[in-house]
């Protein structure tokens, strides 16, 4: 974990600008190891608040230990901060400086104090309509490789840490969603 380096900032070209509700200076970047979903282990990248920073090592830390996959751990700023695109690539993110899904108001990703974890396996759902639409295939919760359920390990590490999870809301449920908030 450490502050953003400028090669990190120029990277970040499109998940923040000026107006963001948080400053580069309060954002970490931070590289944890975790399992792929063939065995393989990698390096993945995440921006956080300095806040949820030692936290967040500690969660991927469990989840390694536990063994749960995780497909991609990139920037969102690797698919031009274009939600809908990381989603559609599986990719477990947090910065990114937008609003919420359907509203104007700050999403908790803005502040980065909201982790998705593997989207396709645990996608957003409202209804009939189900982001990423590969989530589909996911939207019934049987148990799977990546896909999170009520009290797994995922749960249990987030909420040792002091995050809530969106498969527990009523609608939408958005279950590759934790945040310090609950929101």
């Amino acid at each position: 974990m450490s502050a953003l380096t400028p090669e990190v900032v120029a990277r970040m070209s499109a998940s923040w600008r000026p107006g963001c509700p948080v400053p580069l200076e309060d954002l970490r970047y931070v590289t944890v190891t975790h399992h792929g979903f063939d065995g393989e282990v990698l390096q993945g990248e995440l921006v956080v608040h300095a806040d949820v920073a030692d936290g967040i090592v500690e969660v991927f830390r469990a989840l390694f230990d536990a063994g749960y996959p995780i497909r991609s751990m990139r920037l969102v700023d690797d698919f031009g901060a274009d939600d809908d695109a990381s989603m559609a690539a599986d990719n477990t993110s947090a910065f990114n400086c937008r609003a919420i899904t359907g509203g104007t108001a700050w999403s908790e990703h803005a502040y980065g104090k909201a982790i998705d974890v593997n989207p396709v396996e645990n996608p957003y759902v409202v209804g009939r309509h189900v982001a990423p639409p590969a989530g589909r295939a996911f939207a019934s919760r049987t148990p799977a490789p990546g896909v999170i359920v009520a009290d797994d390990a995922v749960v249990r590490a987030f909420a040792a840490a002091g995050w809530q999870w969106g498969g527990y809301w009523d609608s939408p449920v958005d279950y590759q969603h934790f945040s310090v908030s609950g929101r």
